[in-house]
């Protein structure tokens, strides 16, 4: 018998605090979704790089995978910015 109740006994909210979010929970996902979106944008950034010194090395018939000559020749027609990691 002590079965039955327990399997038939329903749980009610406990308090009037019950199920409320805490501005901690809010801070995290607006956290989380500004770490998203800039992933998005520097992968963008990274992938539209990555595809302009493709077609530079192949407008030119330099080896795509030889990142030093590429960076030379694109030095060399003043391509590349002072850091070398930024083109213009």
């Amino acid at each position: 018998m002590d079965i039955l109740y327990l399997a038939q006994q329903q749980t009610t909210p406990l308090g009037p605090e019950f199920g409320k979010a805490s501005p901690i929970g809010l801070l995290i996902i607006v956290a989380l979704a500004f770490i998203v979106i800039y992933l998005g944008w520097a992968f963008a950034r990274r992938q539209k790089r990555l595809a302009r010194r493709q077609a530079f090395a192949e407008a030119r018939g330099l080896n795509v995978f030889d990142e030093k000559l590429i960076d030379e020749a694109m030095a060399a027609e003043g391509l590349l910015g002072k850091d070398k990691k930024h083109l213009i």
